[in-house]
This record gives C-alpha cells, structure tokens and sequence, in this order.
C-alpha cells in the first residue's frame, strides 16, 4: 500500500514523521491486496471476483504483456490490490498488487538496519507533499522537504541518489531522502577521495554520467571525474566514442580540490607515458609503418602502435596540389608509410608527412621533359605577373612577357583557371625547382614580321609614341621601333614632342627579342654621301667634257 500525505507540504523538518503519518491515514481509505477470479475478459476490461457485492472492473493493458499478449484466462486467480471506489464497484489493480508484494519483499529483505542505506532511482511522479521515486520496480516515497529538488516539472524522469531514512511495514512505506545522502555523501566523497588518491593504487570504476567534456566514475560510492584529456595519450577525444554509462574502467585518483570537493581520476595515467618511449625511439626523418585512425577535412590522424597518434596534414599526403578531401587517398585502417617530420614532446604533438616518401613530381618531370619541348598542361593559377600551369604534381610559371610580344596584353584577359593549353619548356632550374614556359613563339614576332617588309638602311618615318630618358618610341608600321638618344642627331630630344612624325633608316633588327631601331643620326650620313657621290659624279664629267673637247 502506498501512503498518501495530503498535508505533508505543511511537515516542518523536527517533527515526528510516524506522527503525521498517523494524521493522514484518517482521511485515507486503506486498500488491501486480495485474491481475485478473472470472471469475463473482452477487449477492454477484465472483471474480477474480489468477494464483493459488485465485481471489480480491470483495465485489460494490465493483464497484458510487451508484446500485447494475455497473461491470464478466464478462471484464473489473480493477486489485485483492493479499494473502495466512488460507486459501489471496488477499484482493482493488478500491477499495484505486483508493486505492492515487491515492496514488502524489499521491507523484509532491508529488515532493522535499513537506516542511510542508498538507493538510485528515478522521479516517475509528484504529489502533494513530495515525490515518487522508482527504483528496481520498488516505489520510494521522498517527502518535498528531504528532496533538495525545486519544486518544478522538470523534476520528473530526473536519476537521483537518496538515504533510507524510515520503514513503515504496516502501511507498506519505505521513506527516502535525498538531503539525508548528500549530508553523508559530502563526507564519504571527501574522506574516500582522499584516500584514493593517496593509495596511488589502480581502481575499477563504473560509468556514472558522460558529457562532452569527461566521464563521471564512481568507484565505491566515490564519484571523480576523467577529463576528456585524460582518457588517452593519443590526445584530447570524445568519450562517447568509446565508453558508455554503465561500462567498468581502470582509473587512478591523481588529484583532489577539497575547496571544489573535486576528484580528478584518469585512464591514461594507469601505464607508462608513451611519449618517453617516443623521445628515445624515434628522431626526425625516420619512415615508419602506421595505421589510418581518423580522417578529417584538414588531415588524417595515424595511429602509431603505442595509444599516440600522429597527425598527418593534408597537404602532406600528396605532391599534387590539388587534393579535395584526404578521403580521396586514405581510408580508415590502412597501413601507410610516413616520415617523421616533427616531434614536439612538450606540446605531445607528432606529425609525419607521406609525400616525403613519395618522388618529387619536379624529379620525375626533369627526367620526361627537357628545355625546347612543346609539352600540354592546366592553368592551376592566374596572377598579374602570368599563369601558373600544371602538369600532374608539378607547376610552371608562363610569365606574360613569355606569353604574348605585345607587352600590354596579360595572360589573366587571355585565359581561365582549367584551360588546357600547349606550352614550350624555355628552361629547368634544377636548382630552384622552376620551370619557366612560354607561348609567344608558337607565333612569329612583330619584328620577324617587319623584316620581310624592311632591311638595314632603309627609310622608314614614324609617328612618336613615347618618350624616355634613353631615347623615344615611334610607330612603323605597327611595330614600336625605338630610336637611342644618340642616333636622335641632328634632333634635339627636348624639342620632340608626342605625335611628332619622325625619319629615320633601319639599324638594327632582333627578331628573337622583338626588337627594331631607327637611326635619325645615321639617315642623315645616308643623305650626306649619297649628295657627295652626286657632287663628285658630276665634277668628273665637266672634266672629261673639257679635256675630250680639248683632245
């Protein structure tokens, strides 16, 4: 039977509990347990013989198991727990007899020293002076005053720890209270922590509670916490991943903050610092065999064999730039060789490269390819200076002067990232690791093209389109053709000006380089000789006329 305390909430702590029990049981019509006879069964209720006047109506979901099945017939005698009703039908329950034979089995089980026994249970309900609690299929009743509960809904489905604190056997009461625990539980947990962690022992703990940042563990009532850094050498790692509430672990007690009442337990600290043997065993540049762990959008954790992981960036996986996701290359559980490239024992940071194993992709394409070979590959990158082109693993730099002859044009107008274009190797520098590509001679030069219409000493005429201190610029038929200050004679630089229009011959032409001079200087020598073989022709035909007329 379960007691009802309607003016339990009025209890003051002090007084006499049996007392107020007393109180409430003469407004309070006691039920009893019978046996009773199922008489009929249909599809919602069950009736049952209790002795009665009237037959006793039950719910037929209590006489009914998980899987919705009977598990009793008509004609069967079945233990009900008894009360009287609002009519004249007796209410009847099967589970509350259930309920009810339990608990006097756990009444006689606890007998005389039940006093500060613990039990863990769950809020299943509230009632006017306190709270239900169910633990093991027993109901405890704890009074609203012994709770240290506010007094919300949230309450309820709550797992709490309380002190035995009274036995009612005639009225099948079995009294609970969570302060009582915490007044005893304040003092064990202090007394217990301290010896624990100065037995420097190794201790078996249950799983009490997990949370993003440890695990709770009790260890003979005795609850400390393992920081999620705590659990392995590996590193900080999510204890959901590996533990769960209810599994058994190895602990050790390393500290106490008696201020916080705080135990900090830990897994990691039951074997020897992997981390000494790491210093001892392995240096920079050493290869070593390693298994996969995890994979992450940034790198691979590696498992090196001895609870520590390695990290493995993902731009150490591969040569090739252009790796999406390490999942592409690696997948959980295999066994790769790395190379160790750093080892930061004060930090507990390992990191291994795999590439490093791997040939440079530069040494690969040293050997395929020399300088003068038109090769295909992929614009990788577009800058202001030029483009970028890949050739599986490896870059080279098509600079815009390689690219096109005329000096404005840039390959970032020309071209966009994925094109695939033919290039011409113009030079390996083994030494720097750089290719150097160009384009601009797959076509014949502006100067080339100015050839065929041009040779040295002819006259050309020009508009002026730059000027600089080391000469200026004229247009000559589309090609800018540069004329040196010293071939500006007779010219006075300081009096050209922008769209002059300028003579000139043709010194000097750079096919290769694109290039074109014109000399002012050297078309007037051109006009001087050419008038002074005209005035020494004529002088010597006068002469001849003379003498011949004379003869």
């Amino acid at each position: 039977m379960k007691v009802v305390l309607e003016n339990l909430e009025d209890f003051e702590e002090g007084e006499d509990f049996a007392k107020l029990l007393e109180e409430s049981e003469k407004s309070y019509d006691k039920g009893t347990i019978k046996e009773g006879t199922i008489v009929s069964i249909n599809d919602e209720y069950a009736m049952i013989d209790v002795g009665e006047k009237i037959e006793g109506r039950l719910s037929i979901f209590e006489i009914k198991d998980n899987d919705n099945n009977l598990l009793f017939k008509q004609g069967d005698k079945i233990p009900v727990y008894t009360s009287q009703g609002r009519g004249e039908r007796p209410n009847v329950s099967y589970k509350k007899a259930i309920k009810n034979e339990k608990l006097q089995a756990k009444i006689k089980e606890l007998g005389e020293d039940y006093r500060d026994k613990v039990i863990e249970g769950k809020v299943i309900k509230k009632n006017k002076g306190g709270y239900i609690v169910e633990s093991e299929g027993i109901e405890y009743f704890m009074p609203k005053f012994n709770s240290s509960l506010k007094d919300d809904a949230k309450n309820i489905d709550k797992k709490i720890k309380a002190c035995i604190v009274n036995i009612r056997p005639e009225d099948n009461s079995i009294i609970i209270s969570r302060k009582r625990f915490f007044e005893l539980d304040d003092k064990n947990q202090t007394e217990g922590a301290k010896k624990l962690v100065q037995s420097d022992a190794v201790h078996t703990g249950i799983v009490k509670n997990i949370t993003t940042f440890g695990m709770f563990i009790e260890i003979d009532g005795v609850e400390g916490l393992v920081h999620y850094t705590e659990i392995s050498h590996k590193g900080p790692i999510n204890p959901s991943k590996y533990y769960k509430e209810g599994d058994k672990v190895q602990v050790k007690a390393i500290a106490y903050d008696e201020a916080k009442k705080r135990l900090s337990l830990s897994i990691k600290a039951i074997g020897e610092d992997p981390w000494k043997e790491i210093q001892k065993e392995l240096k920079t540049g050493y290869a070593i065999k390693v298994i996969v762990s995890n994979i992450e959008p940034y790198g691979v954790f590696v498992d090196i064999g001895n609870d520590i992981e390695g990290f493995l960036h993902i731009s150490e996986i591969s040569w090739d730039k252009d790796i999406k996701h390490p999942a592409d290359y690696l997948k959980i559980g295999q066994e790769i060789d790395v190379e160790v490239i750093e080892i930061d024992s004060q930090n507990r940071r390992l990191r291994v490269s795999l590439k490093k194993l791997l040939e440079k992709p530069f040494v690969g394409f040293c050997k395929n390819h020399k300088t003068g070979e038109v090769i295909e590959g992929k614009i990788a990158t577009l800058t202001d200076f030029g483009a970028f082109v890949n050739f599986g693993g490896v870059d080279g730099l098509l600079h815009n002067e390689d690219a096109f002859w005329d000096k404005n044009q840039k390959c970032k107008d020309q071209f966009k990232v994925g094109d695939v274009i033919k290039v011409k190797i113009i030079k390996i520098d083994k030494e720097a690791e750089r290719i150097s590509l160009g384009i601009k001679d797959f076509k014949s030069s502006p100067a080339e093209e100015f050839e065929k219409k041009y040779n040295i000493d002819d006259i050309v005429k020009g508009d002026v389109i730059d000027i600089k201190d080391f000469g200026i610029f004229i247009k000559v038929d589309g090609m800018d053709a540069l004329i040196k200050t010293e071939d500006l004679s007779p010219l006075k630089k300081e009096e050209v000006k922008i769209g002059d229009e300028i003579q000139g011959v043709v010194a000097f032409i750079d096919r290769t380089n694109n290039k074109v001079r014109v000399s002012v200087k050297k078309l007037e020598r051109k006009k001087e000789k050419e008038e002074l073989k005209a005035f020494n022709s004529d002088d010597k035909m006068t002469l001849g006329d003379l003498i011949k007329d004379r003869i």
